[in-house]
């Protein structure tokens, strides 16, 4: 009864999805790439900090428009969307590298799971008991909310370096193109960054880009959880407005997942439309707010690195999209 009730919200919720009006979204395509070149233009008055203090969460929200834009809006051209949203204001990662990864990623079936899923925060049980002593200890310490603040970053920019540094060495075409496009434009924009405003452009890279990087893995600190249901693997984080606003609602992750070309402005009014489904639906996984991980979980793990339904002998292949898992 509850999944032929799914199929019916599913279908009339989608019924409507060109129906949309685009425009919160144009105006957050906009509005952030304005507010971030006027932050830089008038830092020699800002001075450096408050500059810095600015850009951190212009930069966060950006590469959450830059989320709404892979699930495409606010165009249906994947083209044009990709060229309104390839700015590389967070530096790191490139778009297509970001686009692809991601939709792989909500394939909801192979969701968490180590070795399939390119954004599960667990390890494969063969891979923990290769690992050193010292790398261990950085895994537990990214369980909690003040070591994934931390180290976060440092860990997924590491492992960004070995898989790319990977499909660089084999010299894959598709990789080269792309980092070298991405490179070029990335030192365009630092040049800029190191002429027209009071910060360095190593200033940048280090004390913007990467606390920024930092403060989007807030979101992602307990967005999932391994769970022999799907539906069950993912949070409905029922956070306050700043972060609302920062993470553009994908703290009712649940609700995203299900419906991934829901406008970002629509979800919480579907949410709390049917709030005690969803949260059914999700098999409790609820949490009041980031607040509630701090509290609880800030220097405790919330749980472990290692996935728990995933034995030695179990390797699951990698999907044809991600060859190189």
């Amino acid at each position: 009864m509850q999944y032929t009730h799914w199929q019916r919200l599913r279908a009339s919720l989608e019924n409507d999805r060109f129906g949309r009006q685009e425009w919160p979204t144009w105006l957050l395509l906009i509005g952030v790439q304005a507010a971030w070149f006027e932050v830089l233009w008038f830092s020699p008055h800002l001075g450096v900090w408050l500059s810095t203090a600015l850009l951190i969460p212009l930069v966060t929200l950006w590469m959450s428009v830059q989320h709404e834009v892979l699930h495409g809006h606010p165009t249906r051209l994947p083209w044009l969307n990709k060229l309104l949203a390839c700015g590389p204001y967070a530096i790191w990662y490139p778009y297509t590298l970001y686009r692809d990864s991601h939709l792989a990623h909500h394939r909801d079936d192979s969701l968490t799971l180590p070795e399939v899923d390119p954004e599960s925060r667990y390890l494969h049980p063969d891979l923990w008991q290769r690992l050193p002593a010292a790398a261990r200890a950085l895994h537990w310490l990214n369980k909690t909310v003040l070591g994934r603040l931390l180290v976060g970053a440092p860990l997924a920019l590491a492992g960004l370096l070995v898989s790319e540094g990977r499909r660089l060495l084999r010299f894959e075409r598709q990789a080269w193109l792309m980092w070298s496009s991405h490179g070029v434009v990335c030192a365009a924009l630092l040049l800029w960054v190191q002429h027209y405003s009071v910060l360095s452009a190593a200033h940048y890279v280090l004390l913007v880009s990467v606390p920024a990087l930092a403060v989007g893995m807030l979101r992602s600190f307990y967005e999932h959880r391994p769970a022999a249901e799907p539906a069950q693997r993912s949070v409905l984080n029922e956070a306050g407005w700043p972060w609302r606003w920062l993470f553009l609602n994908l703290n009712l992750h649940l609700v995203h997942h299900d419906l991934p070309w829901l406008p970002w402005y629509r979800l919480p009014s579907i949410y709390h439309a049917r709030r005690e489904y969803w949260v059914a639906r999700s098999g409790g996984f609820l949490v009041h707010g980031y607040g509630q991980l701090v509290r609880q979980h800030g220097l405790s793990p919330v749980d472990t690195p290692v996935h728990p339904l995933v034995s030695q002998q179990d390797h699951p292949p990698c999907p044809a999209a991600m060859p190189n898992c």
